[in-house]
């Protein structure tokens, strides 16, 4: 493996989101490299349903330890950046490293794919303004607010820029991916 993908998360991150992004790019022949804003085993939470909540709950997940720092990242190294979703999305789009290393990614026409609240983080790094995205259905105006197009979909890409609406829309998001890496899907 030596194509190499960075993975941006945090505490409160979605945890089969990040278990599943990166066994997806293992399988697929990838090196993903977890990047947080340190580097230590990351407490990752479940988001789920239940009869008679208005919205999602949340519960502690499978924790993951972070690769690297934020500050580590050297762009060069990497093909794509994935932004997961969960609750960390929602600190780390205010965290000024984050929003560099995303916009570097873009200025290097290098991918830039998010999924879920995920999203939060291109939003707010300008990426998304005139383009069309989908995501969970309750970051829809964060998206719309920087100038997105709300899409509906499961996934979309629109340029360099693949969006995903939940962890729900792996199947859907995960291909577009691939191909978008020139990979075959893993079997």
């Amino acid at each position: 493996m030596n194509r190499k993908i960075l993975v941006i998360t945090g505490d409160g991150g979605e945890s089969y989101e990040s278990w599943y992004c990166v066994h997806r790019f293992r399988e697929g022949g990838f090196e993903p490299r977890i990047a947080a804003p340190s580097k230590r085993r990351l407490h990752l939470v479940m988001h789920d349903f239940e009869p008679g909540w208005d919205t999602y709950v949340e519960r502690p997940g499978y924790a993951m330890a972070s690769d690297l720092t934020f500050d580590e990242v050297v762009i060069d190294e990497y093909e794509a950046v994935v932004c997961l979703g969960g609750r960390a999305p929602e600190y780390l789009r205010n965290d000024p490293r984050v929003l560099d290393i995303v916009r570097q990614f873009d200025r290097r026409q290098k991918w830039v794919f998010a999924i879920c609240h995920g999203v939060q983080i291109p939003a707010a790094a300008g990426l998304l303004k005139g383009k069309q995205a989908c995501c969970y259905e309750h970051v829809r105006i964060d998206v719309e607010t920087t100038g997105a197009i709300f899409n509906p979909a499961q996934a979309v890409r629109d340029g360099r820029i693949v969006t995903g609406a939940t962890w729900q829309s792996h199947p859907e998001f995960y291909r577009a991916v691939f191909a978008c890496l020139g990979s075959q899907v893993p079997a």
